[in-house]
């Protein structure tokens, strides 16, 4: 490879975001990605996907905990996994040596090969395609290079056909039209709810990775808008903030993990996803967060049972916004930051790094699901006097899509009045 001078990979505009929910993506002059997947037969596609779900989960834990140890007190947290994960397996599709090792032992990838792993992102792409006739679900990957900047053709052709990521050429000659034009693809992208996602253009950038998540769905059983009144929500022992807290008597899947100090409540979406609630005893937060992993998701779903409830959940929106590089350095994503990176699988003229990674994303909870069209309220009664469950405290948000047992978004919402 030779040594031209190092230039600068930006890996991974990605982001993430449910319920309206977004991803970072970017275009300018267009050369749309080549669809001519060929997924295998559904149950083995399947089956191949499924084998990334045990180590992406790992790594969603993982991340939230490096996260939350960077985040200020009483601030949100709310991020894509498997935004974050797509983006950077195919960036690993680029990577060689060290580098290469560094990204797959961080994603949990080291018993699996780069085949394996594209193979598998393939079929979960088109899973994900076939399985949401009830909900929005567009996940999305593109590349944008610098216009006199061309990779390998062998790079483009398996993010193409693996990832199905649309290839843009950018004009940095021009930097605020090109930042203009990306921002705009990224908003049409996330419906609007990803905005000024690139705030400048690094001089130095050869090639931009995008992941793109958006979710939006309707919830099986809506809240009533006419029972949502303001009460208290509890920031922590000083701090009280006024929501709108919805509120709905019905059945539901619920488990009390009094070992663990912790509530769970699942709500199910129109379609194959569901949100998970963990809400921590007062008191406890920090406690469940030392100890969570996807082996207690898996416990505390198992463990859910049908209790007539009455439910407070707050509507809100939020939205966050993260530099990525530190906490992937600190989870030993070291080389593809510095000098030594080895992307020789992208460019063998031009060595180069990553500058940055960064993650956008926003949650919008309503009494619908998401804003969605209005629709028929028919409330059950039940003859038994229901248990309580007030989410008026600080609470572990998930969204699992159930088709590819996959976590698509997960955080902490600490304030659910902080933008």
């Amino acid at each position: 490879m030779q040594t031209a001078s190092r230039r600068t990979l930006v890996a991974a505009k990605m982001p993430g975001a449910f319920a309206v929910s977004t991803l970072t993506a970017l275009l300018l002059s267009v050369t749309w990605a080549d669809h001519h997947q060929h997924p295998l037969p559904h149950i083995e596609a399947e089956l191949n996907c499924l084998k990334l779900s045990p180590f992406n989960a790992d790594f969603a834990f993982a991340l939230y905990k490096r996260l939350n140890a960077q985040t200020a007190a009483g601030h949100n947290i709310f991020f894509s996994p498997l935004g974050i994960s797509t983006a950077l397996s195919m960036l690993s599709a680029g990577a060689s040596g060290e580098t290469h090792s560094q990204l797959f032992s961080t994603l949990g990838y080291s018993t699996l090969n780069q085949t394996q792993v594209n193979n598998a992102y393939e079929n979960l792409l088109h899973m994900l395609g076939q399985s949401h006739e009830l909900e929005q679900l567009n996940v999305g990957n593109a590349v944008a290079l610098r216009s006199n900047f061309s990779p390998l053709e062998k790079f483009l052709k398996v993010v193409r056909h693996y990832y199905s990521a649309e290839i843009f050429k950018v004009d940095l000659n021009k930097p605020d039209e090109a930042a203009a034009e990306i921002n705009t693809f990224i908003s049409n992208k996330t419906h609007d709810k990803i905005k000024d996602a690139v705030k400048e253009i690094d001089p130095d950038m050869v090639m931009l990775l995008i992941n793109y998540v958006y979710f939006k769905a309707e919830w099986k059983k809506p809240f009533n808008r006419d029972l949502t009144t303001k009460a208290d929500f509890n920031v922590n022992t000083a701090t009280k903030v006024q929501v709108d807290m919805m509120m709905d008597t019905d059945f539901y899947d619920i488990y009390m993990d009094a070992v663990n100090h912790t509530t769970v409540i699942k709500l199910p979406y129109k379609g194959n996803t569901s949100m998970m609630i963990v809400l921590p005893d007062e008191g406890k937060m920090e406690e469940v967060e030392g100890f969570i992993s996807k082996d207690h998701m898996r416990h505390w779903h198992n463990s859910l049972s049908k209790h007539h409830v009455d439910l407070y959940l707050p509507k809100f929106s939020i939205s966050t916004e993260a530099s990525l590089k530190e906490t992937l350095q600190e989870m030993g994503i070291t080389d593809a930051f510095g000098d030594q990176a080895d992307f020789s699988g992208v460019s063998d003229t031009d060595r180069m790094k990553v500058s940055q990674v960064t993650h956008n994303a926003a949650l919008s909870v309503t009494e619908m699901g998401t804003e969605a069209a209005a629709a028929t309220i028919v409330t059950g009664v039940a003859t038994s006097l229901p248990l309580t469950l007030k989410v008026d405290r600080p609470f572990l948000v998930c969204i699992w899509d159930h088709s590819i047992r996959s976590l698509l978004f997960m955080g902490k919402i600490n304030n659910p009045t902080a933008m």
